[in-house]
């Protein structure tokens, strides 16, 4: 059983399916991503030295808003699935679009 991630960009909704088969084909994609954020995260205005799992989870809901903007499906799922099983219970995220991704919200049901 995949998941169905919620993600809310200002009046906007969407609803990501990550089928079962990538969250755990996108092991290493997300362990790598984990290897990134441990020397630090540029997080608006503010330089984290060591993320902890909310903030990386707020990194990755920045990287699963440009996916939308873009239309990167593929990117977003993996960004979702990221957030869905680092965060166990997380249903969506609720990204905040001023530039200051500490004040995006995990939603949970």
């Amino acid at each position: 059983m995949g998941v169905r991630f919620k993600v809310v960009i200002g009046e906007q909704v969407y609803a990501i399916e990550v089928p079962e088969e990538l969250l755990r084909e996108a092991a290493e994609f997300h362990a790598k991503l984990d290897r990134d954020m441990d020397r630090g995260w540029q997080m608006g205005r503010q330089f984290v030295d060591r993320p902890d799992p909310l903030q990386r989870c707020q990194v990755v809901a920045d990287k699963l808003l440009t996916s939308i903007i873009h239309d990167n499906q593929a990117t977003a799922m993996l960004m979702a699935g990221y957030i869905a099983q680092r965060m166990p219970g997380a249903i969506g995220v609720d990204i905040d679009t001023s530039g200051e991704m500490q004040n995006t919200e995990l939603l949970y049901a």
